[in-house]
C-alpha cells in the first residue's frame, strides 16, 4: 500500500530537557530546525540526543503530524509555538502515523520500523500549553527504528516522497 507524505520540518537536538529531569526543571537545549537529517541504521539521527542511545532503542527518531499541531493549536487557542514545542524529529503531513505502528516503511529511500506511539506526557503542558498533555493522548506521534542509512529532507517543493508499508516482525 502507498500513501503521500509530505515532511514538513526536520528538528535535532543536542541535549534532553525532559528525559531524566522529573521532579526538576527541564534542561535548555535548544531544537534546531535542519535541511537534513542523517539517518544511520541502528544508532538514530547523528547529531541528535538519542544518536547511539542505547541498543536497539525504539526511538531512534520521532515522527509528529503537522495536522495534529494545527488542530492542538486551534483547541488550545495557541499560535505562539512551533511544532518544535513537541521535540519530534520530523514534522510530517499527509499519513496517518498511529497506521505505521508494528509497520515497515519507507521514506526517501529510507526504511523505518514504527514501533510505538510517542506517548504525551506532564512536560507537554509546559512545553506548549495546560492541556496539552490530555488532548494528544493518541495522537502524540511516532517512535520508529531507523533500518536502513540514509538523508532525509524537507519537502517544501510540492512533492510527494511516497511510503511504502507492509506489516513486519519488530527487529
Amino acid at each position: 500500500m502507498e500513501e503521500t507524505i509530505q515532511l514538513v520540518h526536520l528538528y535535532i537536538s543536542r541535549g534532553h530537557n525532559f528525559v531524566g529531569h522529573h521532579g526538576r526543571p527541564p534542561g535548555q537545549h535548544e531544537i534546531h530546525e535542519v535541511d537534513r537529517l542523517d539517518c544511520r541504521s541502528g544508532e538514530g539521527i547523528y547529531g541528535d540526543r538519542f544518536f547511539g542511545h542505547k541498543q536497539n532503542f525504539k526511538g531512534q527518531i520521532t515522527f509528529f503530524a503537522y495536522e495534529v499541531y494545527l488542530e492542538l493549536c486551534r483547541e488550545l487557542n495557541v499560535s505562539s509555538h512551533s511544532p518544535a514545542a513537541f521535540r519530534r524529529n520530523v514534522i510530517t503531513h499527509g499519513v496517518d502515523l498511529n497506521s505505521l505502528i508494528g509497520r515497515e516503511f519507507e521514506i526517501q529511500g529510507i526504511r523505518f520500523f514504527g514501533t510505538e506511539e510517542c506517548r504525551p506526557c506532564y512536560w507537554m503542558d509546559q512545553a506548549f500549553a495546560p492541556g496539552a498533555e490530555a488532548f494528544l493522548r493518541g495522537k502524540g506521534g511516532l517512535r520508529a527504528k531507523i533500518l536502513s542509512s540514509g538523508v532525509l529532507k524537507p519537502d517544501r517543493t510540492g512533492r510527494v516522497a511516497l511510503v511504502r508499508q507492509s506489516p513486519v516482525q519488530s527487529t
